[in-house]
């Protein structure tokens, strides 16, 4: 919808700070005036993607958790990088802060659930935590400045997240590929390491598949990365039929965005979405 253009901006602004001043001394009582977020928040997850937490414009107060996991076999902590803006890459976006949790059992990658909270309350301070569902160990921060960009500052960066969509979308979905072909990359290593009954030419097939497919992720080929990684998948489905009930857990690799990227030592941002 087309904008209003007729009014003067200047009296805008004044009969808002009359109406803000009204509410707040309790003389105007008819009139609600809710505050949203100027832009979104989130973390730093595998790869240098910022995954959203509340989006942008959301209604304060308010609070929203989502489940993430690690990104390496017993990974004992995780850094939580807590970040503003409207770019995927963590990198484009403002960094509000950072803090660790410690104490995370150990387990294989994906499978700790680590909720991180967002809360933010009608004065705009925003608390971030993070608790380990095992161990019931959390750490927790509190930041302001979330609330300190001006307008000007604001409009630049939604503009900037506009102009670039397209880049950042093709940089996106390669970082999704990639961690995507290293799930299943580790999930057929982790068949191999537990079935010795993995007759030897499939055995030599799926090392040389995974040695094919680790190479192509780190190049810039989208498409043979995902080509490879459907190749991988097959692998895996044959190399489960070659084992004894019970010796492997059934799980095929996890797609993108599911608990399939563990740390085992603390590296920043490389904690996975659940």
């Amino acid at each position: 919808k087309e904008p209003n253009k007729g009014v003067n901006p200047d009296e805008v602004v004044a009969i808002g700070a009359a109406i803000q001043a009204g509410v707040l001394s309790g003389e105007v009582k008819d009139i609600l005036l809710l505050d949203v977020t100027p832009l979104s928040l989130g973390v730093e997850t595998l790869g240098g993607v910022m995954t959203r937490v509340i989006e942008r414009n959301t209604t304060v107060p308010v609070r929203k958790s989502q489940i993430f996991s690690t990104a390496e076999d017993s990974q004992s902590a995780v850094d939580i990088h807590v970040l503003q803006g409207e770019r995927p890459m963590s990198a484009d976006n403002n960094s509000l802060g950072r803090f660790r949790l410690d104490g995370i059992p150990p387990a294989p990658r994906g499978l700790p659930q680590i909720e991180v909270t967002f809360d933010i309350d009608a004065n705009g301070i925003l608390n971030v935590s993070a608790k380990d569902q095992a161990s019931g160990k959390e750490q927790r921060v509190t930041i302001t400045a979330s609330t300190n960009l001006n307008k000007t500052d604001i409009e630049r960066m939604v503009e900037d997240a506009k102009h670039n969509e397209a880049e950042d979308n093709r940089r996106k979905e390669l970082v999704e590929a990639r961690n995507q072909a290293d799930n299943a990359a580790y999930q057929v290593e982790k068949a191999l390491r537990e079935n010795g009954n993995v007759p030897a030419e499939l055995r030599g097939e799926a090392e040389n598949a995974v040695r094919d497919l680790r190479q192509a992720s780190s190049g810039d080929d989208l498409k043979r990365i995902r080509s490879l990684t459907d190749n991988m998948q097959q692998l895996y489905a044959r190399v489960a039929q070659t084992a004894q009930p019970g010796s492997t857990n059934g799980s095929g690799p996890s797609a993108p965005g599911q608990g399939g990227n563990p740390e085992g030592e603390v590296v920043d941002g490389e904690f996975h979405q659940a």
